[in-house]
């Protein structure tokens, strides 16, 4: 199977992930829950995990880092635990339901919500977002890169507004953590949003926000934290004020491990194998009879590793499956939980076929996936 479906999520990790996350399945026990050796050693690759991804990220403590099990319960427990009745918050038409949901989900009760809106390309106008501040505006969520487009969002850019105003800023990291560098300090990031089982490289159920020092957040649920058992209210401390329940010591062993191996091999050099992959292939089908694709592919901007396609009017999921099941390639089709990028794109009705690439793919199956298409144009 030549597999090309990783903004859905990567599905070849270093083989180090794999072994820290067989050592930790036989080794762990809960962290900060007892002082034997088996808690203690999951106490500390928490903690080595949380010190690790503090650096990544230019945090100024490892307090900053909540674990959360993904992206989605990391968005939700930063717009629900900033936003009340009453305030305004602004978010753009890139979003993934991730960000939509829970926003609707305030709307209802009560906060106004206003939309950046995209052009044809999937695109944002920078001065929109200051033409849609209100005195009763409180954030601006806000994602790093499209899972649809692969297009990039400024986010220091849109970091600077939100600071000029005093806005919190939100930032959905889903597809650009582990592959792009975030500085939060320098980008004004206030709550950044990330899951491990993508660009980072580690295991499924793992992911987390980086808070910015003095910014309470309520947490999103409460319960267990193995430290003032006897209280009737959740620790305020963090990270445990946002960190109820066993981790997953298990996946944060493997995250921790994934961290180590993006530091080894560097982003810069992931990014560009990636982008070198993206561009044979965008090169080997642009110009295919009936391919039409979405998104900015200007040269001169760095993007995320994703070619989006329709060929003509068929269905994506006809092309999707007929990819797969005639030629072992594995791609999205549909439509990628973005409904608004698809309402801005005209493909609601059609969806789309995703094509995102990892660096371990090789040159051989882009031109394998740039041949299968070349037929399946040919046919139409």
């Amino acid at each position: 199977m030549i597999y090309l479906d990783n903004a859905a999520t990567t599905m070849k990790k270093p083989q180090e992930v794999v072994d820290a996350v067989v050592h930790a399945m036989g080794s762990l026990g809960n962290a900060g829950r007892g002082v034997h050796s088996a808690s203690l050693e999951s106490s500390r690759t928490v903690f080595d995990t949380r010190e690790r991804l503090a650096a990544f990220f230019h945090a100024d403590s490892p307090k900053q880092i909540v674990f959360t099990s993904n992206s989605t319960e990391a968005l939700n427990t930063a717009v629900k635990g900033v936003l009340n009745p009453g305030d305004h918050v602004i978010t753009t038409m890139l979003e993934h339901n991730s960000v939509l949901r829970p926003l609707y989900e305030l709307e209802r009760a009560g906060v106004e919500l206003s939309f950046v809106q995209s052009s044809r390309q999937g695109t944002v106008d920078y001065e929109d977002f200051e033409k849609e501040i209100r005195e009763n505006t409180k954030a601006i969520v806000c994602t790093h890169g499209s899972n649809l487009t692969g297009n990039l969002v400024d986010i220091k850019r849109v970091g600077e507004i939100a600071k000029k105003h005093d806005l919190i800023f939100i930032v959905d990291a889903s597809q650009t953590a582990g592959v792009f560098p975030i500085d939060v300090k320098d980008m004004h990031v206030d709550i950044l949003c990330f899951t491990g089982h993508k660009g980072l490289l580690g295991p499924q159920g793992t992911g987390g926000m980086c808070v910015r020092e003095g910014l309470v957040v309520r947490p999103l649920k409460t319960g267990g934290s193995g430290v003032q058992t006897y209280s009737k209210t959740h620790p305020v401390e963090m990270p445990t004020a946002l960190e109820a329940g066993t981790l997953n010591g298990h996946g944060l062993a493997g995250l921790d491990a994934a961290v180590q191996y993006l530091e080894k091999k560097g982003i810069d050099e992931i990014r560009r194998e990636e982008q070198h992959l993206m561009w044979r292939f965008y090169d080997g089908v642009k110009d295919l009879p009936g391919v039409k694709i979405y998104g900015d592919f200007d040269r001169s901007q760095e993007r995320c590793a994703i070619v989006t396609l329709n060929i003509g009017d068929y269905d994506s999921s006809e092309v999707s499956d007929e990819l797969s099941m005639t030629y072992e390639i594995s791609t999205r089709p549909g439509a990628h939980c973005a409904p608004l990028m698809h309402e801005a794109l005209g493909t609601v009705e059609q969806g789309a076929v995703r094509f995102s690439f990892s660096h371990f793919n090789t040159e051989a199956e882009i031109d394998e996936a740039v041949r299968a298409l070349r037929e399946l144009t040919t046919e139409e």
